[in-house]
């Protein structure tokens, strides 16, 4: 592999074990001051005590994020100097504006938010809480103000090969931005949601019915239940933005190959980019024409319209079908458990398992989504603007490789030890929460006998 497919690798191994993290605190920070006000309004512990299991995952999340987001950056710097030689006017304020309204936001407040209870009044605890959730969703809406308009460029010019903004109105509120945010914000909700009911359904497993796990597994179900038809919808309108701006990559998703109408859904397939065919096709007829042009006689774009501007189209049409599917799993189970929970109040011990197999779907279907986003904008960095290979710096491919493998085994490691910590975290919880909310053993007084030990009175010197 020549240096260029190994610095895309590194990148998108990168961004890949980077994105997990954020994608659980934005929804999470969220969820810590509904459960925060909760406890204010009601005075009710079993809230407080679901904070407090929480917040240790929102931390522990928050951490590695920060760490992984450092050594992305740096590689702007290495193997991809091209990128902020030519679009840097616009992509170095927007990222200076992510660490200046987000970042220290969240690093200012994040103390108080996990160590200032009973430290500081409610009052100020709640608004710590609040304002590192704010910060949370303000890091997400600057970064896909950028990843948005690499993909639909606006408000700028061209000036000796180097990229001028023009308008920052246009570049902030592009075309696909509102589309990818709502998709990228319910998309966080979705995983945190599932991870919710997940631990929490590990915790009732092991026979860990306290009140908050309750909360926990309530409000996961719930947010479940909710946000996925919310999710598909938006994912249909995001589509539509795609079909118009970047037809290729729907072309790709769909592996449709000839521009033309009565488009079929297709289901499974293995495409060939040989033959310009796909081998095993199962379809259902006209399905992607009634999809993206809401008629069965709609004209859909084909790859060979764009050749060699195509993206490649495997990776696109089966990390797409890895979104929708999981999706579809999530609705299924979501709506059962919300239905079990309303009709019983509980769970039973097959639903508990498949919670907790699910427990990290929201990662699978991220990570699916984001690779069909980034690979199906090939062979482009910055639509119609900068190219992949254009943008890539004089690295040797030895020296990628080492430092490709070494990421890869760092992010392994990382990533058992993040799901081992989660998993020790919730098995320890309950033993937690019943050793500090045990009531106080009478004191034995002198004379008295306790096992085999009387107590004596204190000797005086």
């Amino acid at each position: 592999m020549d240096s260029l497919i190994l610095a895309r690798m590194q990148f998108g191994a990168n961004i890949s074990f980077h994105i997990l993290f954020p994608t659980i605190t934005i929804a999470l920070g969220w969820v810590l001051l509904y459960l925060k006000l909760r406890f204010n309004a009601s005075g009710d512990e079993r809230w407080m005590q679901a904070y407090n299991f929480w917040v240790k995952v929102f931390a522990l999340s928050f951490a590695l994020g920060v760490v992984s987001g450092i050594t992305m950056s740096f590689q702007f710097g290495t193997n991809w100097p091209g990128f902020m030689e030519q679009v840097g006017n616009i992509a170095g304020p927007l990222l200076a504006y992510e660490v200046l309204t987000a970042f220290f936001l969240e690093a200012a407040f994040l103390g108080i938010m996990l160590f200032g209870h009973n430290r500081v009044s409610d009052g100020v605890h709640t608004l710590a809480t609040f304002l590192v959730a704010f910060g949370t969703t303000m890091s997400a809406f600057w970064i896909l103000v950028l990843n948005s308009w690499m993909h639909t460029p606006v408000g700028f010019e061209i000036r000796d090969g180097v990229a001028h903004a023009t308008d920052w109105w246009a570049i902030i509120f592009n075309p696909s931005m509102p589309y990818r945010l709502t998709h990228m914000l319910l998309a966080s909700g979705l995983t945190v949601a599932f991870l919710m009911a997940g631990l929490s359904a590990f915790r009732w497993l092991r026979n860990d019915r306290g009140a908050d796990v309750a909360v926990g597994l309530r409000t996961g179900i719930a947010m479940g239940a909710i946000l996925i038809p919310l999710q598909i919808l938006a994912g249909d309108m995001h589509g539509l933005n795609t079909l118009e701006h970047q037809p290729a990559k729907v072309a790709a998703m769909e592996a449709n190959w000839e521009t033309r109408s009565n488009v079929p859904l297709v289901l499974f397939a293995i495409p060939n980019e040989e033959t310009r065919t796909n081998d095993f096709e199962i379809a259902v007829p006209d399905g992607a024409s009634l999809i993206l042009k809401h008629s069965s006689n709609g004209v859909v774009p084909g790859l060979n319209e764009f050749g060699d501007k195509a993206p490649p189209v495997l990776p696109v049409f089966f990390g797409f079908r890895i979104m929708v599917g999981i999706g579809v799993l999530m609705l299924l189970v979501s709506w059962y458990a919300a239905y079990r929970m309303l009709r019983h109040g509980d769970i039973h011990r097959s639903l508990a398992y498949a919670l907790v197999v699910m427990a990290f779907s929201g990662w699978v279907a991220t990570l699916a989504g984001w690779y069909v986003t980034e690979i199906g904008r090939q062979p482009w960095l910055v639509t119609g603007v900068l190219k992949t290979a254009d943008a890539a710096g004089p690295v040797a491919a030895s020296a990628i490789a080492l430092t490709l493998t070494l990421y890869l085994l760092l992010y392994a490691a990382l990533t058992a030890a993040y799901l081992s910590a989660l998993f020790y975290l919730a098995g320890k919880a309950g033993r937690e929460r019943d050793t500090g909310t045990r009531l106080p053993q009478a004191v034995p007084g002198i004379g008295q006998t306790v096992g085999d030990v009387q107590i004596a009175a204190p000797e005086v010197r």
